[in-house]
């Protein structure tokens, strides 16, 4: 079946959190994740399916760092108390129980890392050679920072955006439509079973597990496609016991990583192929409507399930500030989608720039 629809790559992880600001404030002192592309602080209306059949108000936003790779989405509830999960995660666990993130120096910014957390592990390589190291955030969340030398946006900084997660599944066959199929990671790097060296640090380190981990061909196009960049996925599945659902009784948006989002173009055609691929549509913000606004930004965004419940978000993007400061804003309903945005313009993102004292 032909795709009609093209992906730019990984626009955001979503990191549902109790204290959006604490959070926030942690993950731009760790990873630069210091550029406001929208903060929006309103009703979510449209995730019923994942809220508990309610609309529920909560405060998010997303945030980029422009050195290149995919931002964040630090998202809390406002009114409801946030749930966190009542066990320890372990690798394998269904659902995303990594993020992974740039460097372009592992072991500069091990060093700098290790100085001033107790929660890090040894700097040591994946099963394809490709240096790394694993870090665990005061909030919970695992993050296995990877060498990768591609710099959008030269800050001069160690670290670079998210470029990767990686995702427990029950079984990999039956969870290759989604991350080959329709969202093109096509390329087998590797396809390991055992006990992992890398994964020491890691909850369930010890125990035996089939990981494979899937990139694309093809380099990504669009819009956003140089800044987003190259990513991967790594779908693992945990041999020597029954992993749990990490969202098992919790709503999307409780703390953890509550999806990965895709930044695409073409959404109908996009529909057409997750349907006929057996992975319809779960929330469609745009139905009956043309676009749907995200405080200063807008656009369509979707929702599939992989078969095990992993969210992934798909987002079209027709309008975001450029330099809010200045009124400036691009709208890609009226320029060529597959064109990249001139550097020169994203530079610009630095006007949005967040700091807390």
């Amino acid at each position: 079946m032909k795709k009609d629809y093209f992906i730019s790559g990984i626009q955001q992880i979503g990191i549902g959190c109790e204290h959006m600001e604490t959070s926030w404030k942690w993950y731009i002192e760790n990873f630069n994740t210091d550029v406001r592309i929208l903060e929006d602080d309103t009703v979510a209306e449209l995730m019923l399916p994942y809220t508990g059949n309610q609309p529920q108000k909560r405060h998010a936003c997303v945030a980029v760092n422009l050195q290149g790779g995919g931002g964040f989405e630090i998202w809390q509830y406002s009114e409801r108390k946030p749930c966190p999960i009542n066990f320890d995660i372990q690798i394998g666990d269904l659902g995303i129980f990594a993020a992974k993130i740039k460097s372009r120096n592992v072991k500069a910014l091990h060093d700098k890392m290790a100085a001033k957390h107790n929660t890090i592990g040894e700097c040591t390589t994946t099963p394809d050679g490709t240096p790394c190291f694993y870090l665990k955030d005061p909030f919970g969340n695992y993050f296995q920072i990877i060498e990768n030398p591609d710099v959008f946006i030269d800050e001069k900084q160690l670290a670079g955006g998210t470029v990767g997660a990686m995702v427990g599944v029950s079984d990999i066959e039956k969870a290759l439509p989604v991350y080959q199929d329709i969202l093109g990671y096509d390329t087998v790097v590797y396809d390991k079973t055992g006990v992992f060296d890398d994964w020491k640090f890691m909850n369930g380190g010890d125990q035996q597990y089939r990981r494979v981990l899937l990139t694309q061909t093809e380099k990504r196009k669009g819009a956003f496609g140089q800044i987003f960049g190259c990513s991967s996925i790594e779908l693992v599945v945990a041999l020597d016991r029954t992993p749990r659902k990490i969202y098992e009784g919790r709503f999307w948006g409780d703390p953890g990583f509550i999806q990965l989002c895709y930044d695409i173009t073409h959404m109908k055609a996009l529909e057409e192929y997750c349907a006929a691929k057996g992975f319809p549509f779960t929330v469609d913000s745009c139905a009956g409507q043309s676009t749907f606004n995200m405080g200063d930004a807008a656009g369509h965004f979707t929702y599939i399930e992989d078969p095990d419940g992993t969210l992934i978000e798909f987002v079209e993007t027709h309008k975001i500030p450029i330099a809010k400061k200045l009124g400036l804003f691009i709208n890609l309903t009226k320029r060529n989608r597959e064109k990249a945005i001139p550097k020169f313009m994203l530079r610009m993102l630095r006007f949005n720039k967040v700091k807390f004292d």
